[in-house]
């Protein structure tokens, strides 16, 4: 090979060698460092494509399975409260067996009946005050019949009023509601059957003051009194026109049907799939009036005996309810379950893509600094051969 003064072509060869064995050693130390296969697209496209497909859908299982299990957790709180209201019911019983024996006066079945009557209210209690994040899971609920929804354009979910939701209102044919609004405070006024509700819209719901008040977000307003346990619910969205005053007037009334359950979905799937993705959970309500004891009485050996009956009626109904909610409990525990093994194994595929075997790739990286250190060797020598040249001209 000629010996050239003005090009060095083994520096140069020595030098390109030098660079690819540093760019891959350097690509060797980012895998390890970062424990990944594929640290950008470059690496496998199809393999981070689809890794990160995997990665979202592990991500959204596991979160799946956190509700399943806040499910359970709710539905354990149900129960409990049903054990509770089954004692206060066995005690009731037994008051109402006393009292319809005939050894005793009339002033000994009202003494009774005084503890009978709390415990009813104990009840009732129980029922309002068992909730989970905010949200009555025994109380039962009660809705608006369609039709008598914004009759002439009052509270027509066109007009933002989603839905409107109550507990503990007469749903009697004769019971007529009505629901008012007032742009000025922002307040919804219920009224009808003797009781009175009101409530307000949230001011981080809406922008502006008056008529110029306008939606911005969803939003529930819970119209409540303190003189009674009734209370209403009014889902609004951003149609709702909130600088507008709107009035249902007595022949626009409210008419509300009754409905012993409450129900909730869990999402427990990566979807939208209504039987794939979703778990709806009914939970029956244990109210006086949802077990029908309301109004009873053992004053009397007549009404005493009533009471019984309603109460052997009552107890069975409850029953009836615990074991639905305990069979939903079990059906939530296989779903969260059948997530983790979801996990698990969503989590092995997508490790089989984009985890990084250590071993082989240290290898890999050691093979490579020993390739670098090499290449700067083989430079070094690369540089000297030029000087050969000096020889020449002594």
């Amino acid at each position: 090979m000629a010996l050239n003064a003005i090009s060095n072509y083994a520096a140069n060869v020595a030098h390109r060698n030098l660079q690819v064995s540093d760019a891959q050693a350097t690509s060797s130390l980012a895998k390890l460092s970062s424990g990944t296969r594929v640290v950008s697209a470059k690496d496998d496209a199809a393999s981070l494509a689809i890794g990160s497909r995997l990665r979202s859908q592990v991500s959204t299982l596991r979160q799946a399975g956190v509700n399943a299990g806040q499910g359970v957790s709710m539905l354990q709180i149900a129960d409990g409260a049903m054990a509770k209201v089954n004692d206060v019911l066995i005690r009731m019983k037994t008051l109402a067996v006393q009292a319809g024996s005939g050894q005793l006066s009339g002033t000994e079945r009202a003494m009774l009946n005084t503890e009978y009557q709390l415990l009813l209210l104990e009840v009732t209690r129980i029922a309002a005050a068992t909730e989970f994040n905010g949200n009555e899971l025994v109380n039962g609920s009660q809705t608006t019949a369609g039709a008598a929804i914004g009759t002439g354009g009052s509270f027509a979910a066109a007009d933002g009023v989603s839905s409107l939701t109550g507990r503990g209102l007469t749903t009697a044919g004769a019971a007529n509601y009505t629901l008012t609004y007032d742009n000025t405070t922002n307040a919804f006024t219920f009224s009808g059957a003797g009781i009175t509700l009101t409530g307000s819209i949230p001011t981080s719901a809406f922008s502006g003051t008056g008529a110029a008040s306008v939606m911005t977000t969803g939003t529930s307003v819970k119209l409540t009194t303190t003189a009674s346990a009734a209370e209403v619910v009014v889902a609004l969205n951003t149609a709702f026109q909130a600088g507008v005053e709107v009035t249902n007037s007595a022949s626009q009334g409210l008419f509300f049907t009754g409905n012993s359950t409450t129900t909730f979905s869990f999402k427990v799937g990566t979807g939208t799939d209504a039987v794939k993705d979703v778990i709806a959970v009914s939970i029956d309500g244990i109210s006086g009036a949802n077990l029908a004891l309301t109004g009873s009485d053992i004053t009397t050996v007549a009404t005493a005996d009533t009471a019984s009956t309603l109460l052997t009626t009552a107890i069975d109904t409850l029953n009836t309810s615990r074991s639905t909610v305990g069979a939903f409990q079990n059906r939530l525990e296989f779903a969260q379950a059948n997530i983790a093994s979801a996990v698990e194994n969503t989590e092995a595929a997508r490790s089989s893509l984009l985890d990084l075997d250590m071993a082989f790739e240290m290898t890999n990286f050691t093979s490579k600094q020993i390739l670098v250190q090499a290449g700067l060797a083989m430079l070094a020598q690369a540089n000297q051969m030029p000087q050969g040249l000096l020889r020449l001209f002594q």
